[in-house]
């Protein structure tokens, strides 16, 4: 599994990359702005992305424009977002078009090695991994979208939960049901918000980004 990483700060850029490196995956480029991000992807073809939001010359949002950009030149590119900050305008506008896989994790969160290497894994499958703070910032959009709207309030503590990449399992355990209720709350989820039977990790993804767009 082939990875670019842009990130401004060399030491994290360095630990990102002796992380991963040293969980199996392939790091192709480490990079430090956003024009660079776009000619590793061009040339390295990775399996996924982790950008920080701000990159130079003024650590705004060059970072998200240049995974945008990158998405547009490479349809479908996983992103996994990187940021100290909740930003909610970069949230939705990064999960705006619907394809691939999509991540955005806090970096003061994340503390655990051997999850964070999950999470990639998970966006490079096409999966998500939405932090539990970005989500509950994306709630109060929800309203919005009657479809979201008519979730019960069990159904949207499982779509939050399936958010963050938790199999049915997980969150079986996390909301102490069965397995087996999940399932239900889950068919109950796609039949509200209208996504006809399919591959079921697609089924998720679509889900989830239906929620975190309301």
């Amino acid at each position: 599994m082939r990875v670019v990483i842009a990130e401004d700060l060399f030491l994290l850029r360095d630990g990102l990359t002796r992380l991963l490196e040293a969980h199996g995956l392939q790091v192709a480029a480490g990079v430090d702005t956003g024009p660079g991000l776009l000619a590793a992807v061009a040339e390295h073809r990775p399996d996924i992305a982790i950008v920080d939001i701000r990159l130079p010359p003024s650590f705004t949002d060059e970072g998200l424009r240049a995974a945008l950009a990158a998405r547009r030149e490479t349809p479908g590119l996983p992103v996994l977002v990187l940021s100290q900050y909740v930003e909610q305008l970069y949230a939705r506008e990064l999960l705006v078009g619907g394809t691939g896989g999509i991540g955005y994790l806090l970096k003061d969160r994340v503390l655990d090695s051997a999850q964070f290497v999950d999470a990639v894994r998970r966006v490079a499958l096409g999966g998500t991994a939405m932090d539990p703070e970005v989500i509950s910032r994306l709630l109060t959009h929800n309203s919005a979208n009657s479809a979201v709207a008519a979730l019960t309030p069990r159904e949207h503590e499982v779509l939050a939960l399936m958010a963050e990449g938790r199999s049915n399992a997980a969150i079986a355990q996390q909301l102490v049901v069965t397995e087996r209720a999940i399932a239900k709350h889950t068919a109950s989820i796609f039949q509200k918000l209208d996504l006809p039977p399919s591959d079921d990790d697609n089924r998720r993804v679509r889900a989830v980004l239906a929620y975190l767009n309301a």
